[in-house]
């Protein structure tokens, strides 16, 4: 022993005098080495690194999260631009579990499922070589080479097959919001070991309805993200504005284009081709993925996952499974989920949403009687049966989870949905009797209000806080906000029905009908469909006449002719304007009343309307911005109605 421990000390000091040989004199050593290596025993998962390479010889950053003694695991597959580093190290700590608890991750299914996690960062963002370009085209008119996101998924799940020993060869790909958006791109030309995906609220059409517009109005909001995504590599240039209230932010600038020039944004590829593409002509119709996934084979089953209150991208998934469901002949490859979340909510906990609350976890149930038996069913060697229907929708109002054939669909079989419409009419008051009826009872035709540029209308409660997801910001609850501070502005319409005396449920679109005019040659529209609780709630006094929004949306109204081209509107002119509100499953119960709001600004999440007509509104001018007298009718023949999908027996 003395020998050894003789043998051991001489070591030592060798290898001190050798150390000190290489120091300058006068100079410290450093005490950190050229490289860490992390002590993986203690881990009960494997991490790699890896740079996978593209067919044009880019390689892009991967990280490949393998649970340890796992044999024959499927894989489970993200691209992300979110930083792939950042996703899969969320927490310091042993377990694979909490290193992945946090976007964009279901965390139980994933350990449960004892499945190989594996994301990646799309081209050009954070660890991954080449080109970032937002919502990259696919290879065609917006795209001239010959790679895309579907091309690098390809490439990247044959690698991972070939390289990666304790898989089985199946591979599933999911992904909320941009992943979403990914996930979908997946589904062309999809590569042989691609089983299963399933896209969360995905980016699906940035124009008619998901981030940056919606119906043709702006959501000015989202500028920071695109500073911040496209402005370096790594989002480490920061927007910062130096004004607390957005509502002051985007007021003192003007117009949306004018903020962005002052912020320096058209430095930016991303948002010098939104500056050059105000209307939907072909650079955004060109690569809507619903469209383009339309035209495409049905090869991998699909679960298209959308939250009913998602503040993001609440368009996109109801859009995608219109297009690919008639493609389902066998009603086996198209599944749709509709939840009462906001966006991504799914992955957390859902048992309530602001002032809303459900009686349990709801994404909890989604994902241990939904998607953890879906994606088993698809990528485990022994398939095992699942349970799961083409649609699965919540219900909201009654709280419960429905089971149906298809969307949209009231009930399980038998149930007939009928377009029903709620009519406005004089007084404020709303039902389902048409003008013609009351024609004799010498009643008001129209009502109206001046919208104010200079006083537009808030979208929620002042101060008008950021997007984003971190307490105390709320960007996530506002689609469920009260709705009363709003009512008892003079340039917001309300009308009500009376209290109902039998549950009414809806399951669908609401269509918005109004005949209307305004003084202006352009302006917008803001319909909003509300559910008034009781004045006295039991059990819960804070919902007492709360005014929970069920479905609302804006309309540009210079595309009231066609999305394509924008044409001023003809002054003072009594004329029609028709546009699709999200998609409901909602049930108004006894005691409570329907309400349908109108304004003619949602500020500032949508950038404001001159109400002058100018050829591209990103370029207005502060002497384009006048006051317009707003007029809605509620005549016969000049008839303003949503159209209910309301579901009978």
């Amino acid at each position: 022993m003395k020998t050894i421990l003789l043998l051991a000390t001489a070591s030592l000091l060798l290898a001190g005098a050798s150390f000190a040989q290489t120091v300058a004199p006068g100079s410290l050593p450093s005490e950190t080495p050229d490289v860490f290596k992390l002590a993986t025993d203690r881990l009960d998962y494997e991490r790699r690194d890896v740079m996978i390479p593209m067919r044009d010889g880019v390689k892009l950053h991967t990280v490949i999260l393998v649970p340890k003694g796992v044999k024959r695991a499927p894989i489970l597959l993200t691209r992300t631009p979110y930083d792939a580093t950042a996703m899969t190290s969320i927490n310091a700590t042993t377990h694979l579990a909490d290193a992945i608890d946090g976007y964009d991750h279901p965390v139980d299914v994933v350990i449960e499922g004892g499945y190989i996690r594996v994301v990646q960062d799309v081209r050009g963002k954070h660890g991954s070589e080449g080109d970032y370009v937002m919502n990259r085209p696919l290879k065609g008119p917006q795209n001239p080479t010959q790679v895309d996101h579907a091309t690098d998924t390809w490439d990247t799940i044959d690698w991972l097959v070939k390289n990666i020993p304790e898989t089985n060869g199946k591979v599933g790909i999911l992904g909320i919001s941009y992943d979403g958006f990914t996930t979908l791109e997946a589904l062309f030309n999809p590569h042989p070991a691609l089983k299963v995906a399933v896209p969360m609220n995905p980016m699906v059409d940035g124009w008619m309805g998901d981030d940056w517009f919606h119906n043709g109005a702006f959501r000015q909001q989202n500028m920071p993200y695109i500073y911040e995504q496209v402005g370096g590599r790594k989002n480490e240039e920061k927007w910062a504005s130096g004004v607390h209230d957005d509502y002051d932010l985007f007021m003192r600038a003007g117009s949306a284009g004018a903020l962005g020039s002052q912020m320096g944004l058209e430095q930016t590829g991303f948002w010098r081709k939104i500056l050059a593409h105000p209307d939907y002509d072909a650079f955004w119709s060109d690569q809507a993925v619903d469209k383009l996934l339309g035209k495409e084979p049905l090869k991998v089953p699909v679960m298209v996952v959308a939250g009913l209150w998602d503040q993001e991208d609440i368009y996109g998934a109801a859009a995608v499974y219109k297009a690919i469901e008639p493609k389902d002949t066998a009603n086996d490859k198209v599944f749709l989920v509709l939840g009462p979340w906001n966006h991504g909510q799914q992955i957390h906990d859902a048992a309530s949403l602001g002032a809303i609350k459900f009686g349990a976890d709801t994404a909890l149930q989604f994902r241990q009687e939904v998607l953890g038996p879906f994606l088993a069913h698809y990528l485990k060697d022994d398939a095992p049966a699942m349970d799961v229907a083409p649609v699965t929708a919540y219900e909201t109002g009654t709280n419960r989870w429905r089971k149906l054939e298809a969307w949209p669909s009231g009930c399980a079989k038998g149930c007939a949905i009928t377009p029903t419409p709620l009519y406005l009419h004089a007084g404020f008051k709303a039902d389902f009797v048409a003008p013609q009826a009351r024609e004799a009872a010498g009643e008001a035709t129209s009502d109206a209000y001046v919208s104010d540029p200079a006083k537009p209308v808030p979208y929620r409660a002042r101060p008008s806080q950021p997007t984003g997801y971190v307490p105390p910001l709320t960007w996530t609850q506002w689609l469920v906000d009260d709705q009363r501070e709003a009512s008892g502005r003079t340039d917001v319409l309300t009308y009500t029905t009376n209290v109902l005396t039998a549950p009414l449920k809806i399951s669908g679109e609401p269509i918005v009908n109004l005949t209307a005019a305004t003084s202006g040659t352009d302006g917008d529209w803001v319909v909003k469909l509300i559910d008034v609780y009781p004045d006295e709630v039991p059990g819960d006094p804070t919902m007492g006449g709360y005014q929970l929004p069920v479905a609302m949306d804006i309309l540009r109204g210079r595309y009231r002719e066609g999305f394509a081209q924008a044409k001023p509107i003809k002054a003072n002119a009594p004329l029609g304007y028709r546009f699709a509100l999200p998609n409901a499953n909602h049930v108004f119960l006894p005691g409570h009343r329907i309400m349908v709001q109108v304004q003619s600004s949602w500020f500032p999440l949508y950038d404001r309307n001159p109400q002058t007509f100018v050829p591209n509104i990103f370029l207005a001018k502060p002497a384009d911005y006048q006051k317009a007298t707003e007029t809605v009718f509620h005549a016969p023949g000049k008839a303003s109605f949503v159209e209910l999908p309301v579901v009978g027996k």
